[in-house]
């Protein structure tokens, strides 16, 4: 397996788990949390390095299902992260406290294009 191909796979596999502890770390304590920031943050770190080696792989974008929902992922993984350091910093509590609706949403979101890379991946 060529080096870039695996550092990708474990950077994406990384992304999966430091997303999904946020998340689901965020929905068990009831409350956003400097904690779930830093897995947020630390997933979309992981999720765009490896998305980009990906890219360069596959020779760049390919505008189908994988491709595009990637993008979008990516993109809701970014406004999630900054839109979670903006609640958090307003000290709001009754937002601090429901953040986590929005937190699952963008996580299913960035389930599809995982599970369809990782799909077409095997179909190979």
């Amino acid at each position: 397996m060529e080096a870039n191909l695996l550092f990708a796979i474990v950077t994406i596999s990384l992304a999966l788990v430091f997303y999904t502890l946020g998340v689901w770390s965020e929905k068990f304590t009831g409350r956003l949390k400097q904690s779930h920031l830093v897995l947020f943050w630390i997933g979309l770190i992981f999720d765009t390095t490896g998305t980009t080696l990906m890219g360069k792989i596959a020779g760049g974008l390919k505008f189908n299902l994988h491709g595009i929902t990637g993008m979008v992922a990516i993109v809701f993984m970014l406004g999630h992260a900054l839109w979670a350091t903006i609640v958090f910093m307003g000290k709001d509590e009754q937002k601090l406290l429901n953040f986590h609706k929005f937190s699952l949403f963008v996580w299913l979101v960035w389930l599809v294009p995982f599970f369809t890379g990782m799909i077409a991946a095997m179909a190979r």
